[in-house]
């Protein structure tokens, strides 16, 4: 892949990338849509699957991740997509003759806070493998989506502080009919967790309603009890955090306005949901 992209390079042809974890759904596939619109049709597309262990810590969901490259696969040549880049572990993590991998990348400011509070060694795994990415395929431009929105803030840090010559676009959140954030790991919600698991975008339609009706901006903590006991009227939602915070430096806020942003986690059943919302 990196010859590839050193010959793209010379040849003047910029490329788009879309890094993802695979099991592509529509989201995926509207974020290699805006890949496209940024590089033109002169330019090269290239999507990368790869579920990367340094980002799940040792109780989360690593060897049940849902994996179907073959589909895949199928999705992106229906979209166009130019390049597949599906690489193995022992690609991304070589091992030198102590069996070791040492070297990682950790942003310190904006990764601190919600996901990187609730999983501590979460970021360092993603500013890692995405610099190892950005290396490998010399991305114009790279596309992230909403949905993720600490990550790609996290990612866009990272681009800026260690002179990465990309692009990052960040893609609006794709939705179901229903409002649910379209995920990968929406295929764990059997039966009628996948009804409970609204609770995450009624969520943040209630904290809107609740500034609609107001004259002044209202307390995080009392927003953040009232959520708590709203999520867990569900028989089988567990909130893991619920976060306002001003969407540019990601420092919480005492008091929630409109122009905050508010990010959520809820464990439904067993499966860990994350989404967020400007107020």
């Amino acid at each position: 892949m990196q010859r590839l992209a050193r010959c793209w390079q010379a040849a003047g042809l910029r490329v788009g990338f879309v890094p993802t974890m695979g099991y592509l759904h529509a989201g995926h596939l509207s974020l290699v849509r805006r890949a496209r619109q940024a590089v033109g049709k002169q330019g090269k597309v290239v999507v990368s699957i790869y579920v990367n262990p340094t980002q799940f810590g040792p109780r989360e969901d690593l060897s049940q991740y849902p994996r179907d490259l073959a589909r895949d696969a199928a999705l992106c040549r229906e979209e166009g997509v130019d390049v597949i880049f599906a690489p193995g572990d022992e690609e991304m993590y070589p091992r030198d003759s102590d069996g070791a991998f040492s070297t990682f990348v950790v942003e310190e400011a904006l990764s601190r806070g919600m996901e990187g509070e609730s999983r501590p060694t979460h970021f360092r795994g993603v500013t890692t493998v995405v610099a190892k990415l950005f290396n490998i395929v010399q991305p114009w431009v790279a596309v992230f989506g909403a949905k993720d929105y600490q990550q790609a803030a996290v990612v866009k840090r990272m681009v800026h502080d260690l002179n990465f010559p990309t692009k990052v676009l960040v893609a609006p959140t794709f939705r179901e009919p229903d409002g649910l954030a379209m995920s990968s790991r929406n295929k764990y919600l059997a039966g009628d967790l996948r009804s409970q698991a609204l609770v995450l975008w009624r969520s943040i339609q209630t904290v809107r309603e609740e500034l609609d009706k107001s004259s002044k901006p209202i307390s995080a903590n009392r927003l953040k009890a009232k959520l708590k006991r709203f999520i867990e009227r569900e028989p089988e939602a567990r909130l893991d955090y619920v976060e306002f915070f001003d969407p540019i430096t990601l420092v919480a806020v005492p008091q929630v306005s409109h122009g905050t942003q508010v990010a959520l986690a809820v464990f439904i059943g067993s499966t860990r949901l994350i989404d967020n919302g400007l107020l």
